[in-house]
């Protein structure tokens, strides 16, 4: 699937369907790198306490901040990595990227459980990876 700049190859040849992402994303443009991003608002305070829905809302929304800041958007998007420190919150942050992203392609994505983020409250992180056309 192409959308502007970007191509999405969700099944290439030999290589079996993800489920909730895109195997592969190419495109050109501008490169922008988001560095991981945790729930805390402007003020940095940690939203969602003990709550992995409400702390990948917040995420979502840094990373939109993040990517506007750039002159990008969630349509940019050809990868994220989800760090998290229970896989049983990957469902809450595929709810929040779905809420953010709509009904745009999904990007390349990567999800692993961690031991530990740099605060034991902090149970999510998030990155992406943006191109944007020239």
């Amino acid at each position: 699937m192409t959308t502007s700049h970007l191509t999405h190859i969700t099944e290439p040849p030999g290589v079996a369907p993800g489920t909730g992402y895109t195997q592969v994303v190419t495109g050109a443009g501008r490169l922008v790198q988001v560095s991981g991003q945790v729930a805390f608002d402007e003020d940095r305070n940690l939203v969602g306490v003990g709550d992995p829905k409400a702390q990948a809302r917040q995420i979502f929304e840094n990373l939109r901040r993040c990517l506007a800041a750039a002159g990008a958007g969630f349509e940019h998007v050809v990868k994220f990595t989800f760090f998290m420190t229970d896989i049983a919150y990957l469902p809450a942050i595929r709810d929040a990227r779905d809420e953010y992203l709509g009904d745009l392609p999904l990007p390349a994505a990567s999800a692993m459980q961690v031991v530990a983020l740099f605060q034991p409250e902090v149970l999510i992180e998030i990155e992406a990876l943006a191109v944007v056309p020239e």
